[in-house]
């Protein structure tokens, strides 16, 4: 997509007189984006629709060529919907597409359109438009993953599991504070969604081939009439800025990071090793040989869709890094990654959303595995602290021999005799017992944030008021 005049005759190319033929096959083929860009067929018919609404309001073209530009382009738009549009490939891309169809309906009116405008800022709009519509869908989405997580937080508020450092045990949690994690997870993800949507909310229309135009413009109309905060400020920046494709990307790549690590952990815990969860068949396939398996081949997907997230931000960074200003052909490349990777995200978004709403918790195997590992160690140690009046490192050191003797014996913490305790430390009581359990250990952490199911609740309230 690059900049065009203004002629409109349907000529092969469109190429206006310098061209007396088109390109070969070769030139064809790699010039042509209608492939990928009819995609943009919806917000190319907006755009155009608000520009020549802007022309006649200005007095730059009549009210009568308005109205026959403005219902030959709702003519266009429907038949594009039904699915009776012939795209052309020899026509290049979206824009002449359209163009060239709107000449065959309304006849030389058509011509007018193009005025006081370029592909340069055509296909910048209409990309703009396409990635501010994907966020918001985005948004939406998150929001619903969120909700998912915040129904089993709830569910699961007291329910112990462990808590994973090095993926080895190291304190118990509950799993509704582990659900809360992604929460939180999600919605920086979200915040970030909502600030690109910021960002992006000016409205290139009118910045022409890259230095604006002589005609007398009304940007600001167009500008609200597509929904815009208001018009970008520099024409060569306008068209040279794939910034808000990039950061849709960045957002899409940190999203899909999240849902990966997520994947990662349903993978591991619906193992027979772990068995925290289980998904139904709907997010589940079995194997082709082995009549016992039951797979999370959804979870999987999920986590192989980042690497072709990630490989759409890389690829659009390395177009763009070297580009002089103004428009260059390369930013051509920039629309299959941004669609290849709003449709991994969506996918992604919608299988985990099914998939933490599906999800089987089993709790007594999760609280089971809570207790592994010597897991309370650390509370035996704070209740040196406080009870004992030890100095943290120096109950660190109790503890440690205490681990040690409950290894030996094969046994936890808890089940060790008091005596072996205190053979260990004179101070230890028997109300050290009372910090030993899982259940008290959560109960315990009630600092703000903390895993207690106290505090999990009111993270819970915090969240369902934002969300």
């Amino acid at each position: 997509m690059a900049e065009s005049n203004t002629d409109t005759k349907s000529s092969n190319q469109m190429w206006g007189g310098r061209f007396a033929s088109g390109p070969d096959a070769i030139m064809e083929e790699i010039n042509a984006s209608i492939g990928f860009d009819k995609k943009l067929f919806a917000q190319d018919i907006r755009g155009s629709i608000a520009h020549a609404t802007m022309l006649a309001h200005q007095g730059i073209i009549s009210a009568e060529d308005k109205d026959k530009i403005v219902h030959g382009l709702n003519t266009i738009l429907s038949e594009i919907e039904r699915g009776n549009f012939e795209f052309s490939r020899r026509l290049e891309d979206i824009h002449m597409n359209i163009e060239a169809r709107l000449a065959t309906l309304i006849g030389p009116a058509a011509g007018r359109l193009h005025t006081a405008r370029s592909r340069n800022d055509q296909v910048a709009l209409d990309f703009r438009l396409w990635v501010k519509e994907e966020l918001e869908k985005t948004e939406k989405m998150l929001t619903g993953l969120i909700a998912a997580f915040l129904d089993r937080a709830e569910e699961h508020a007291e329910s112990v599991m462990p808590g994973f450092t090095h993926l080895q045990t190291a304190q118990p949690v509950t799993f509704g504070h582990h659900c809360m994690a992604y929460v939180e997870m999600f919605g920086r993800d979200r915040s970030r969604v909502r600030h690109a949507i910021e960002h992006l909310d000016e409205s290139p229309i009118g910045a022409a081939a890259l230095a604006g135009t002589g005609y007398p413009i009304d940007r600001h109309m167009t500008a609200k009439a597509l929904g815009f905060r208001e018009p970008t400020r520099n024409s060569i920046d306008t068209v040279s800025d794939r910034d808000f494709a990039i950061e849709f990307l960045a957002i899409a790549a940190i999203t899909g990071m999240h849902l990966s690590r997520l994947a990662e952990e349903i993978v591991i815990w619906s193992t027979p090793q772990f068995g925290f969860v289980r998904l139904s068949d709907a997010f589940s396939t079995g194997s082709s040989i082995m009549p016992q398996k039951k797979n999370p081949d959804a979870a999987e997907l999920v986590r192989a869709k980042t690497g072709r997230i990630n490989g759409s931000l890389i690829a659009l960074l390395t177009i763009m890094k070297g580009l002089p200003l103004a428009y260059s052909k390369d930013m051509q490349e920039d629309k299959e990654q941004v669609f290849d990777a709003a449709e991994s995200l969506e996918l992604a978004i919608a299988a985990m959303t099914g998939m933490v709403r599906d999800m089987t918790v089993n709790t007594a195997r999760m609280k089971a595995a809570a207790g592994s590992g010597f897991s309370t160690a650390t509370d035996l140690a704070d209740w040196l602290v406080r009870e004992a009046g030890l100095p943290f490192r120096d109950a660190h050191h109790v503890t440690g021999r205490a681990v040690a003797l409950a290894e030996s014996k094969g046994c936890g913490l808890a089940e060790l005799p008091l005596a072996d305790l205190q053979a260990i430390h004179s101070d230890i009581t028997n109300k050290v017992y009372d910090v030993l359990t899982v259940e008290a250990s959560v109960a315990s952490r009630k600092s703000f944030g903390g895993t207690a199911p106290s505090e999990v609740r009111k993270q819970i309230a915090f969240w369902r008021a934002r969300n």
